[in-house]
C-alpha cells in the first residue's frame, strides 16, 4: 500500500492510500474540488472515505465526492452518521479493504466521538495528535484528550503519524516558549522552519521522533515538570496545563 497526501483549506491535510492498481481510500476530505482534481489526476478509483470525526474541514467535501464516486463506502464514528455515512465505526473495529485491514481505535478528546485509524505503518490520527502538539478540547474533556495521546505513545516507534494539519512550526513555537533551553526542540524548529519555507510538508513524522520534541509526549518528564514547578503534579496535571496555556499562546492554532 503506498500513501500520498493532498493540501487543502490553507493547512489540512487529505491522506491518499493507494495500491499498485490505482484503487484508493481517502482520510478526511474537508473539501471538494482539489481532492477530486487529484483522484483524476492520479487517475485513481475511489473505494472509501475514513472520516476521523465531525468537524466541517474534514467531512466538508464528502457529499459531493459521492457524487461522481456514487459506489463508495464511507465509515466514520456515529457522530458523523449525517455526512453520508454507510458504516459507523467503533473502537476495536477492523476495517477490510483492498486486501489490507485497517483497525479503528476510539480517540475523543477533540470530539466525544474522534476515532484514529492504523494500518501498519501509518496511523491517520486526525486532531488528536499533531507533530509537536495536539488538538483543542473541547467540552472540556482533557481526561480523555490524555488518555487518548497516552494510547497513541504506546504505538511501535516507526508508527509514522499522518496528522490532519500542518501546524508543527506553530507548535514548536510555543514548545519553545515552554523549554526554551530544549536544543533538540529547537534544532527541529529551524530545520522545519526551513521545510515550510520551501513549500514542502513536515508529515508524516515518526512517533519515536515526536516523543523527543513533542511536549504534550513528555508530560511524565521530570525535567519538563521541574522547569515548569509541577514536579509533584501527575501527568495528566501537567497535560491539561500544557493544553489551558496553549489555548491562550498568542499564534497558537486553533484546532
Amino acid at each position: 500500500m503506498f500513501l500520498t497526501k493532498i493540501s487543502i483549506l490553507n493547512d489540512n491535510y487529505v491522506w491518499i492510500l493507494f495500491n499498485h492498481k490505482k484503487h484508493c481510500i481517502i482520510i478526511d476530505p474537508g473539501e471538494s474540488e482539489i481532492t477530486l482534481r487529484e483522484i483524476k489526476l492520479k487517475k485513481f478509483y475511489l473505494i472509501a472515505i475514513l472520516l476521523t470525526h465531525n468537524h466541517f474541514d474534514h467531512v466538508g467535501g464528502v457529499e459531493k465526492i459521492l457524487k461522481k464516486f456514487p459506489n463508495t463506502i464511507v465509515f466514520g464514528p456515529k457522530e458523523t452518521i449525517k455526512f453520508n455515512i454507510n458504516k459507523i465505526v467503533k473502537n476495536g473495529d477492523v476495517i477490510k479493504l483492498l486486501n489490507e485491514k485497517i483497525y479503528v481505535f476510539f480517540t475523543p478528546g477533540h470530539t466525544l466521538g474522534h476515532v484514529s485509524y492504523y494500518l501498519k505503518p501509518y496511523l491517520f490520527c486526525g486532531d488528536v495528535l499533531f507533530s509537536g502538539g495536539c488538538g483543542r478540547v473541547f467540552q472540556e474533556k482533557y481526561f480523555d484528550m490524555y488518555q487518548s495521546i497516552q494510547l497513541i505513545n504506546t504505538f511501535p516507534r516507526k508508527t509514522l503519524l499522518c496528522c490532519s494539519h500542518e501546524y508543527t512550526l506553530s507548535n514548536l513555537y510555543f514548545s519553545m516558549s515552554i523549554l526554551p533551553n530544549d536544543l533538540l526542540i529547537k534544532k527541529y524548529f529551524k530545520k522545519v522552519k526551513n521545510i515550510i519555507f520551501n513549500n514542502q510538508s513536515s508529515l508524516p513524522v515518526y512517533l519515536f521522533l515526536e516523543r523527543k520534541i513533542n511536549i504534550f509526549l513528555r508530560t511524565d518528564d521530570i525535567f519538563l515538570k521541574d522547569f515548569l514547578n509541577l514536579k509533584k503534579k501527575s501527568s495528566f496535571e501537567v497535560f491539561k496545563y500544557l493544553r489551558l496555556k496553549k489555548d491562550f499562546f498568542n499564534g497558537a492554532k486553533r484546532d
